[in-house]
């Protein structure tokens, strides 16, 4: 849509309903250029702020109004690791209801409440939010595998479903492929080797697909 051979995916995350619609709203004017939507209710990073995606009435809360906008580029959602199966089949079926507006699904974003700390300096590696934080990487790989391969078993099949969480090897993203994943997403991988990654990931995927026949 941007004239490019890649395209263009805008990730949003505002700390309140009305910040989510302004940016929706600028979105909207300019989604000529834009492939699609990511509208964040995962975040464990907004201080003071709940995770929206584990409250189910504000959830749907934000999905009903979200759907009354009538917004015509491509939405998704990134959603939170879900640690109990029952709380993961509540938020497929409230996703469900939005089914003609929600084209996809991004699991997981990182498992929140984390915290690592520097043995040097004797305290938290992280300076805010008394040094908690999301947790990503590799560490998350299994949650993530889980929860993609049980939103696929949830989900309306219209809806598709990105693997997202720990992906540093064409391994890992077959792996996401079998648990019903349409797609992924790198995020940790690309921080510490840099986009050359991307490369490296599709020709060991490559590889496994070519071996397997």
């Amino acid at each position: 849509p941007n004239g490019t051979t890649k395209p263009y995916m805008v990730s949003i995350s505002g700390k309140t309903l009305d910040d989510n619609l302004a940016m929706l709203d600028r979105i909207a004017k300019v989604q000529d250029k834009v492939a699609c939507v990511e509208l964040n209710l995962a975040c464990p990073n907004v201080i003071g702020k709940p995770i929206i995606a584990y409250d189910f009435d504000q959830m749907r809360m934000i999905l009903k109004t979200i759907q009354s906008k009538k917004y015509s580029f491509i939405l998704g959602l990134k959603l939170p690791p879900y640690l109990d199966s029952k709380h993961l089949q509540e938020a497929a079926s409230i996703i469900n209801e939005y089914s003609s507006m929600v084209r996809f699904v991004a699991c997981i974003n990182t498992i929140g409440n984390a915290l690592a700390v520097d043995e040097v300096s004797e305290a938290p590696f992280i300076a805010s939010n008394n040094g908690l934080a999301g947790l990503s990487g590799p560490a998350v790989k299994y949650t993530a595998l889980a929860n993609v391969r049980q939103m696929r078993q949830q989900l309306k099949p219209e809806i598709d479903v990105i693997g997202v969480g720990g992906i540093e090897s064409g391994t890992d993203v077959f792996q996401m492929l079998l648990c019903g994943a349409s797609a992924v997403q790198v995020g940790t991988c690309h921080w510490k080797e840099g986009p050359q990654c991307f490369d490296r990931i599709c020709d060991e995927l490559k590889k496994i697909l070519h071996d397997k026949g």
